[in-house]
């Protein structure tokens, strides 16, 4: 496979005057502002509705699609909108936040005006409804408005039971709403559609990314309990899923999903798992899954725990789920606590794993995050993810012998790969450790746009096991895709030959 090069950008973060990313104007300046820089592939982070703390890992469904980053421009364009249906809403007080309060309050009101003055006949739609892939999202969102957003182990009978014959009335009875928020998938693929072929005429892939729990109030766990899900007879967690402590957190992350029963998924060829895995690449041509170690085993804690520090070590499915599947463009989120087990399962899959800059500096020279130590062009390479802090921030919080060591090391780092060792300002060094990257033997490098920048800790995207106004709420401005940068990234991907 070529060398390619990529910008971690998720859609939130994008620039609009519609209080978050969309998938109008700011969209496509910024496929062409990649192209303009020589990079080849864009990474979006999920696309699912945001749940507890805004965020995406946490979503009510894993195959819905946010409709906070419908553009209402392009509703416009399509005569379904007026400009003063939308305009005169203040979205946020701060154009580099995420106001999501104000997102919940006001998108919906402003789609339904869309709905209202949408043809219903068309046979594109009848046919949309007729395949059926939303109606169960539909429904159970129809549903949490029902009963104030409350989740669904809460619902009066015989709603919390999916499959309860008393729920063909409430259908009935509300299918302008189902309808709604299945016309709010519709738009969005409409949208999506058209900006991932502008992306793809640019010679841009897409890397979607896939989270692998869903949240334990969601349209899975409502529907599927008694057949994906280690849950108590009335829908509530009996295990949880997290993380021992890793490099992320000392604690651990406790994050609360539920757990995935993997004996009756395989008596059942991990049907739902193989089906969720098609639709992700119906939407992104690259696909990353979050957490993949899981696969391998999984930490399992107890329903009552306050930390992660409490849980065992359990089987998953290994690579027998991932049979057959070789040729899928798919890369294995391998970060956390790796063990043989996790590299036998990356070597039978023979998916790509992460290399991420950020852990390399712990003192240890066979450290495998380390440039040099990267010597399996099978890898992603990364400055950090989504949840690290920025390059700078990094390096800002480096006590004096931390920053001596750091740049000690770096420096013969930069020496090893023949790079030049710039490091008169912190700029200088971020664009110095990028240009590392880029030299390594890995076959694809991506850049979070914070880090192309130089940002520091203001512009973090995500701090795990943490809720604040800040996770999963940065955005950046038009000013922000200048051409001096775009000139200096093609710069280094024809250095490195990384734009053939």
């Amino acid at each position: 496979m070529k060398k390619k090069a990529g910008i971690l950008m998720p859609v939130s973060s994008l620039p609009s005057t519609q209080g978050i990313g969309t998938l109008g104007k700011g969209a496509y300046a910024f496929v062409d502002w990649l192209e303009s820089a020589g990079m080849q592939i864009w990474q979006v982070l999920p696309l699912l509705p945001t749940g507890f703390g805004d965020s995406p890992y946490q979503s009510c469904a894993s195959d819905a699609l946010n409709h906070y980053f419908i553009d209402f421009d392009l509703l416009k364009a399509d005569g379904l909108l007026e400009e003063d249906d939308y305009t005169d809403i203040v979205w946020s007080e701060d154009e580099r936040r995420v106001d999501y309060g104000k997102q919940f309050a006001c998108k919906i009101h402003v789609l339904r005006k869309a709905f209202a003055r949408f043809d219903r006949q068309t046979a594109d739609w009848l046919a949309f409804l007729q395949e059926g892939k939303y109606a169960d999202y539909a429904l159970f969102m129809t549903l949490k408005t029902e009963f104030s957003y409350a989740p669904w182990t809460d619902w009066a009978e015989p709603y919390r039971d999916c499959e309860g014959k008393g729920l063909e009335g409430y259908i009935a009875e509300r299918k302008d709403d189902i309808d709604f928020w299945q016309f709010t998938q519709y738009i969005f693929l409409k949208q999506w559609n058209a900006l991932r072929d502008y992306a793809h005429g640019k010679g841009i892939l897409i890397m979607g990314d896939m989270p692998i729990y869903v949240a334990s109030d969601s349209v899975e766990t409502w529907k599927y309990r008694r057949d994906l899900f280690i849950l108590d007879g009335e829908g509530n967690l009996a295990l949880k899923a997290g993380v021992p402590p890793d490099a992320f957190s000392e604690d651990g992350q406790l994050w609360g999903n539920p757990i995935y029963d993997w004996d009756k998924m395989q008596a059942n060829d991990y049907a739902w798992w193989k089906e969720r895995i098609d639709y992700n690449f119906r939407l992104y041509d690259i696909v990353r899954i979050d957490h993949f170690r899981a696969f391998d085993r999984y930490f399992a804690i107890p329903a009552d725990a306050e930390t992660a520090k409490e849980g065992e070590w359990m089987d998953g499915p290994k690579a027998e789920l991932f049979k057959n599947w070789g040729d899928r463009a798919i890369v294995a989120e391998d970060l956390g606590v790796i063990d043989d087990g996790v590299r036998t399962l990356l070597k039978e899959t023979g998916y790509p794993g992460m290399k991420v800059f950020v852990f390399a500096f712990d003192g240890d020279p066979d450290n495998d995050y380390l440039p040099s130590n990267i010597t399996d062009e099978n890898c992603v390479a990364y400055t950090g993810t989504h949840d690290n802090d920025t390059l700078r921030s990094f390096i800002e919080k480096m006590d004096e012998a931390e920053r001596k060591d750091f740049e000690t090391e770096l420096e013969n780092q930069c020496l090893l790969a023949d790079v030049p060792y710039i490091t008169e300002t912190i700029e200088d060094e971020c664009k110095t450790i990028i240009a590392l990257l880029m030299s390594t033997k890995a076959n694809t490098v991506i850049i979070p746009m914070h880090d192309v920048l130089c940002l520091g800790e203001e512009a973090r995207l995500n701090a795990p096991s943490t809720v604040s106004g800040n996770n999963w709420t940065f955005r950046f401005v038009g000013s922000d895709f200048g051409k001096r940068k775009a000139a200096w990234l093609k710069t280094l991907t024809e250095e490195y030959q990384r734009n053939k």
